[in-house]
């Protein structure tokens, strides 16, 4: 069942709930207020029938003559009088006696003062009539065939009326329902025409505040994330694609020359040393791109815990010269960071594979680019931050390279001085930002580059 459908339903049955409640209620109301008024006229036609009888001394033959003759044009009431023992004083029409006095009725009567109680259809009301120091009882009944007549009136107009409201209200109810779901009707048809290939397609916003308009912009911004990350994967691919092509082709074309005629010992080596430089270079762009995928996770999914800075700097360089003994990496702590007692303050919350990543790669990247193969890495406090800067005095970056400096795969004119694959500082950048931490650079074409990193004391993040 549509929500369309659905909502009108349900408001429909609210809606005519509520107005089933109100017309039970104005019902029962004038069914109550029709017996209590009739009860009040029954007392008052007994009352003067008794006043007559005491008071007037009229025959009881003459009181009867007017009953009966009332009673054919109209539901005359029927009065019967009788004293405290139960004689019967007064009736009138003793032969029709519709309420069939019993003495026990007659006690409860003399007891309680006033009774009144359904006989059928008929009313009746017992008084207790007090005259000239005497107890009279007193019962009067009749039917209320005019009041009868306009409560089924009442209750025919009620149906009626209920029926063509219930009716009404879900015509209603479908109608603005429709009104309602129509922007959702249109940003369905929009979603619709939304596909991999024209991600650039966006809803509608209506400008104002409502469910839908944030909705709209929600499903908005979904679609720029998508957008951006299948931008990012076409490009990822492609250059993917770029990287790995190099070197696979010249294996190919070492072994394929190597295979086409008989070659020295000396020229063989040399193609088999070509061959695994180039296969070397494919595993560092591999476990570059596996570092890459792991940096760009959920947060969440990554595990985090309570590591020294200091310790992840020093693990950094033994790995970077332990396949590179000829780099020379220099790590310089801060006066105020050596006398730090408190591990917090010297401790981050992080993951210790990737920030080791990274401060490979800023060692690396600050050795290879540098004729001294040396790079520095100071490291401070500053406003509850660690701060770590790693310098070098190697080739530096020109000023429209350190835009770009950041992109995967970019390369700037250094390409032409050391080999690389443009994932490193990217990879870097993911990894610092993951550790709510930021990241600069500065630098001066020959004379050097300075990154600047800084990441939240434990406790600050």
């Amino acid at each position: 069942m549509k929500i369309r459908t659905r909502l009108t339903l349900l408001f429909t049955i609210i809606t005519a709930t509520i107005l089933l409640a109100f017309a039970y209620i104005i019902y029962y109301s004038a069914k109550k207020n029709r017996e209590r008024e009739f009860y009040s006229l029954l007392k008052k036609e007994a009352l003067t029938k008794a006043n007559l009888f005491f008071n007037a001394d009229i025959k009881n033959q003459t009181l009867q003559d007017i009953y009966r003759s009332n009673r054919q044009i109209m539901n005359e009431v029927e009065v019967a009088i009788y004293d405290s023992h139960f004689n019967l004083l007064y009736h009138d029409a003793a032969d029709i006696d519709f309420v069939k006095e019993t003495p026990k009725m007659i006690r409860e009567i003399y007891h309680k003062g006033k009774i009144g109680f359904y006989q059928d259809d008929w009313q009746v009301v017992g008084l207790r009539y007090v005259f000239n120091g005497k107890d009279y009882i007193l019962t009067a009944t009749s039917v209320d065939h005019y009041g009868y007549k306009k409560l089924h009136s009442l209750f025919r107009t009620i149906v009626i009326v209920f029926i063509i409201s219930v009716l009404f209200i879900y015509i209603a109810g479908r109608f603005f329902s429709k009104k309602a779901f129509e922007p959702v009707k249109e940003m369905t048809e929009r979603a619709k025409l939304i596909s991999a290939t024209n991600l650039d397609l966006r809803l509608a916003v209506n400008g104002s505040k409502d469910e839908l308009s944030g909705l709209a912009s929600t499903f908005n911004e979904m679609l720029v994330r998508l957008e951006n990350s299948f931008d990012a994967q076409k490009h990822f691919v492609s250059n993917i694609s770029h990287e790995l092509r190099t070197p696979l082709a010249a294996i190919i074309t070492e072994l394929e020359l190597s295979t086409h005629k008989d070659r020295t010992t000396e020229e063989y080596k040399t193609a088999i040393e070509n061959a695994l430089n180039d296969a070397k270079r494919l595993v560092r762009l591999s476990n570059s791109l596996l570092d890459l995928a792991k940096a760009s996770y959920d947060p969440s999914e990554i595990a985090f815990k309570t590591i020294r800075i200091d310790e992840i700097l020093l693990d950094a360089r033994q790995q970077v010269q332990q396949g590179n003994p000829d780099y020379k990496i220099d790590i310089h702590f801060d006066a105020e960071f050596l006398k730090a007692e408190d591990d917090d303050l010297v401790s981050v919350k992080g993951n210790e594979y990737l920030l080791k990543v990274a401060f490979v790669n800023l060692f690396e990247n600050g050795c290879k680019f540098s004729a001294d193969k040396q790079s520095v890495v100071s490291i401070s406090f500053r406003e509850e931050k660690i701060l770590l800067q790693f310098s070098d005095n190697g080739i530096g970056i020109s000023e429209d390279d350190l835009k770009n400096i950041f992109l995967p795969f970019y390369r700037g004119d250094n390409k032409k001085f050391a080999e690389g694959n443009g994932i490193g500082l990217s990879l870097t950048e993911k990894i610092v930002l993951l550790h709510h931490g930021t990241i600069s650079v500065t630098s001066k074409q020959g004379a050097g580059t300075t990154f600047s990193l800084e990441l939240p004391q434990l406790g600050w993040d």
